[in-house]
């Protein structure tokens, strides 16, 4: 997975007339994973939904594998570029395998049903999120950090080179945080961009390639982790002091 890619250049996201972000200059490269952090508020779902071409304003300045993001087909650009939202909308019952394997649409003829290979690519994406026990469960049965893993899981067996995810860690334990920012740092490794909104900013200095700072009034800032993550940075981010220290002396974590 060479070129292409998604970036963005003089991108303005605004909401009721107040801007949050201003000028957004940014690409999400294949073999990284960009962290993007901010507070409650700061425009971090609706940078997603603007990078995703959900928000027409902003449209012309997005460009997903060399086009503006408007130019391509909404089916073309479902198989070139998955998002997780933050909820996952399940209006009629399903299973587990059923809502992953609807991930396969977008690669799907019109009429042409689902096949023996998109439910064994279904079934490999349950595996790399640990549901593969859980397939023919019924959705509304699953805990949120189940359901949170599951929409996970469904962008996978979409296979979009580019993969934006909003808080892809809420309502999971330690333990699927771990997994899910190493499986999302695996992906990125394996040739795609990925880009996730967190509110750790440990598991961003951990996993995370490259940062994104939304402070909410239209400035933001981004580049490498350790150069973007910093004491000053992060208080002005959050607007609390933040203590930075060395595990191991070499990891570098933040202390509010």
């Amino acid at each position: 997975m060479t070129g292409g890619g998604l970036r963005c250049t003089g991108v303005r996201v605004e909401i009721a007339g107040r801007v949050l972000v201003d000028g957004l200059e940014l690409s999400i490269d294949a073999g990284s994973l960009l962290g993007i952090l901010g507070r409650n508020g700061s425009g971090k779902t609706t940078t997603l939904h603007t990078l995703a071409g959900l928000r027409s304003d902003a449209v012309p300045g997005v460009i997903l594998d060399d086009r503006p993001i408007g130019a391509w087909p909404r089916r073309e650009v479902a198989r070139r570029l998955g998002l997780v939202t933050q909820h996952l909308d399940n209006p009629f019952p399903t299973s587990v395998l059923e809502t992953v394997v609807a991930g396969r649409h977008p690669h799907l003829d019109f009429w042409r049903w689902e096949s023996d290979v998109d439910r064994r690519l279904a079934r490999d994406a349950l595996a790399q999120v640990g549901l593969e026990e859980l397939a023919d469960r019924e959705v509304d049965s699953l805990s949120g950090g189940e359901r949170r893993r599951l929409a996970i899981a469904t962008m996978l067996c979409q296979s979009p080179r580019t993969c934006l995810l909003d808080e892809p860690t809420n309502h999971l334990d330690p333990a699927h945080e771990q997994a899910v920012m190493g499986l999302l740092k695996t992906l990125a490794r394996g040739g795609r961009g990925v880009a996730a909104s967190l509110h750790d900013v440990n598991a961003a200095s951990r996993y995370c390639d490259r940062c994104l700072l939304l402070f909410g009034d239209g400035e933001w800032s981004a580049g490498p982790t350790n150069q973007v993550l910093n004491e000053d940075s992060l208080q002005r981010l959050y607007g609390v002091p933040m203590r930075e220290a060395l595990l191991g002396g070499e990891r570098v974590f933040f202390i509010p």
